[in-house]
C-alpha cells in the first residue's frame, strides 16, 4: 500500500507540480474553446449542405468528407498536417496545425449530429414559416435551427466532451497542454503521480459536463 501511495498518490509531488499542471489545464481549456467552435461551425455548414441543398454532387461530396474524416485516425491526421505539410510547401504554425486537424476531424462528427437534428424537425414547421412570408434562409435560422439544436443538444454536448478529452493529442506536437505537462513532470520525478493528478484535473473539468449530459439525456427520454 505504501508503494502504491508513493508511486501514484504522492502528495509531496502533487504540491510541487500543481502550478505547472494548472498551466497545462489552462492551455487545454483555451484550446478547447478554439477548436470546438471551429468544428461545430464547419459541421453545421456541412449538415446544411447535406440536407437543404438539392444537388446530388454536393451531397455526395459532403458524405465522402464526413465518412473519410470519421474513419481517419485523428492522431495520424495531426501528425500528417504538422510534419507533412512543410513537404507540400505549407508552413503551418503549431497552433494552426492543431486547429486544422481538430476542425477536420470534429466537424465530421458535428455534421452528423446536426444532420440528424435538421432531419428531426417536421416539414410542416418549415412550410408554416414560409407561408408567413419568411425566406428560406430566415426559416432556417429562426425556425429550423433552434428546434434542431434543441433536439440533439445531448449529442452535441457529448461531442464537446470527447473533443476536450481529445485535446491531449496536441501533446504529440509539443503543445504544453495538460497531458504534456504531466508527462514532462513525470520524466523529471521518475514518478507517475503527475499523470494521476492530470487525470484528476480532467475529471474535475469534465464531471460537471458529464452530469449535465446525463440530465439532458434523462429529460429527453422522459419526454418521449
Amino acid at each position: 500500500m505504501d508503494a502504491l501511495l508513493a508511486n501514484f498518490l504522492n502528495v509531496a509531488i502533487y504540491k510541487e507540480v500543481a502550478p505547472y499542471l494548472l498551466q497545462g489545464l489552462w492551455t487545454t481549456i483555451w484550446l478547447s474553446l478554439l477548436v470546438i467552435p471551429l468544428g461545430a461551425g464547419l459541421g453545421l455548414v456541412l449538415a446544411i449542405l447535406a440536407t437543404k441543398v438539392n444537388n446530388r454532387g454536393i451531397r455526395w461530396l459532403v458524405a465522402l468528407y464526413v465518412d473519410f474524416f470519421r474513419a481517419f485516425p485523428p492522431l495520424v491526421l495531426l501528425i500528417f498536417i504538422y510534419f507533412g505539410a512543410p513537404f507540400l510547401g505549407w508552413e503551418l504554425p503549431k497552433l494552426g496545425s492543431i486547429a486544422l486537424g481538430f476542425m477536420l476531424n470534429n466537424s465530421s462528427y458535428f455534421a452528423e449530429v446536426f444532420r440528424a437534428g435538421l432531419g428531426s424537425v417536421p416539414r410542416g414547421q418549415e412550410e408554416a414559416a414560409r407561408s408567413t412570408g419568411l425566406s428560406a434562409w430566415k426559416t432556417l435560422v429562426y425556425v429550423t435551427l433552434p428546434q434542431a439544436t434543441r433536439n440533439v443538444l445531448p449529442d452535441l454536448l457529448g461531442n464537446v466532451i470527447e473533443v476536450i478529452k481529445m485535446t491531449s493529442l496536441a501533446s504529440v506536437v509539443a503543445l504544453p497542454e495538460l497531458l504534456k505537462a504531466a508527462r514532462d513532470a513525470q520524466s523529471m520525478f521518475y514518478n507517475p503521480s503527475p499523470v494521476i493528478l492530470a487525470a484528476l484535473l480532467y475529471l474535475a473539468l469534465l464531471w460537471p459536463l458529464v452530469r449535465l449530459l446525463s440530465h439532458l439525456e434523462n429529460r429527453r427520454f422522459s419526454n418521449r
